[in-house]
């Protein structure tokens, strides 16, 4: 693979270099799971693989991993209700978040929103490149490590609305907001950025990373899950969109 040298850069970064990065791969073909044991493996990443989704969250819980590659169809329990089930314990807990690049062969919009909705960080439609695979773990690791860099001890605001990097708690006005940890970083962008009109290219650079090649819709699902959080006890709207351009957090009428 072309990208080794990066991998191995990113491993030492994330996680200060006593350990090469653990990936869990959940999927019940048996060929596909063949397919990315050897190249992750090839890439330096310690992966471990699971063919159900009863046993993939076993396995988090007694050793928890750095990513998760999750497939869609499984049996047992499928990847949507595998994916609801961890950020719904991570929001109990307060735990960080896990990586999750969700794997599925059904490329239909409704299920890629389903996806993103359950709480997967991207979504990868098969069948699929090794390479495009590899980057977007790269990417996902690398916003960890920003995450992690920018949490402590900052608390940001706009109006009502007020986020704890270090909890990573999100509230407007009393009401905890129930985030995915992408919503969570694209509500962060927009408080660091109040009143300026970000575009579509700059949002997406900065929440989802360069090696992001989703589809062109994403940033409009994402945007309108969060209006919809931040609406949802009759609040009035704060993400603007300006036609043509992108979005602005900005209070009308002010």
């Amino acid at each position: 693979m072309s990208n080794t040298r990066e991998m191995e850069g990113l491993m030492t970064e994330t996680t200060t270099g006593v350990r090469p990065v653990t990936v869990l791969v959940v999927e019940d073909d048996p060929g596909v799971a063949s397919l990315l044991r050897r190249g992750l493996a090839f890439e330096g990443y310690d992966v471990s693989h699971v063919s159900d989704g009863a046993q993939a969250l076993v396995s988090i819980r007694n050793q928890p991993p750095d990513l998760l590659i999750l497939d869609v169809m499984l049996p047992v329990m499928n990847g949507i209700d595998v994916a609801k089930r961890i950020r719904s314990a991570e929001a109990q807990s307060g735990s960080k978040s896990l990586p999750i690049l969700m794997l599925t062969a059904r490329d239909a919009v409704p299920d890629r929103i389903a996806g993103l909705d359950a709480g997967a960080d991207d979504y990868l439609v098969k069948p699929f490149s090794l390479d495009e695979l590899m980057a977007r773990l790269r990417a996902l690791l690398r916003r960890g490590a920003t995450s992690a860099d920018d949490r402590p001890h900052e608390v940001l605001t706009f109006d009502d609305i007020q986020v704890d990097l270090g909890t990573r708690i999100a509230t407007r006005e009393s009401r905890e907001l129930r985030l995915t940890p992408r919503e969570f970083d694209l509500l962060v962008y927009f408080l660091r950025n109040p009143n300026f009109v970000l575009t579509r290219a700059q949002i997406m650079q900065r929440v989802w990373g360069d090696d992001f090649w989703g589809d062109s819709n994403v940033l409009e699902v994402f945007v309108a899950n969060l209006r919809k959080t931040l609406e949802a006890g009759g609040e009035p709207r704060v993400i603007q969109t300006v036609r043509g351009v992108g979005y602005v957090l900005r209070k009308l009428n002010a």
